[in-house]
């Protein structure tokens, strides 16, 4: 009986999720972004579309910004950000691997959208002055839990996401 639902599911409330992308080169340095309309740099990603897959978000965004596409199964770190200006959001951070020669070869050539202004390879101690500080907050910890080997699934429905 649809008439007979409960108000959380007729008026949902409203939330984002942000899916970034963390990965290395072979010497240890992270790919970042810059955009015209943030702060700083930031890792790959963007927000999930209606429906769209968490991992799969952030592989499409990953590829449309760096030309690369990467599994992403696993998350580093989930940060809740508070409502401001926008809703609240959940911004989760997926491990992207160590890329090879040939992986970073694609993005030294790749045109990215007007949306990114520029891609760089940053080691982390050159972090805390490039990405606004809940980037960079958001990133050590993703690279704490990866020196750790600590990660998460991503599931879908309770199985591992393909």
């Amino acid at each position: 009986m649809l008439h007979h639902l409960p108000p959380i599911l007729t008026t949902p409330p409203r939330r984002r999720h942000s899916h970034q992308a963390l990965v290395l080169n072979r010497d240890g340095a992270l790919l970042l972004v810059g955009r015209p309309h943030e702060t700083g740099l930031t890792l790959p990603g963007g927000p999930a579309e209606a429906n769209e897959l968490p991992h799969h978000a952030a592989r499409r965004h990953t590829e449309t910004e760096t030309g690369l596409v990467l599994p992403l199964h696993r998350i580093l770190a989930t940060d809740h950000i508070d409502a401001q200006l926008l809703p609240e959001a959940l911004a989760f951070v997926h491990w992207g691997g160590r890329l090879t020669t040939t992986q970073e070869a694609t993005v030294a050539h790749h045109r990215p959208p007007h949306t990114v202004t520029t891609l760089h390879w940053l080691h982390r101690t050159q972090l805390p002055d490039a990405m606004a500080p809940d980037q960079y907050r958001r990133t050590t910890h993703a690279l704490d839990a990866l020196t750790r080997g600590a990660h998460l699934p991503f599931l879908l429905r309770g199985t591992p996401a393909e």
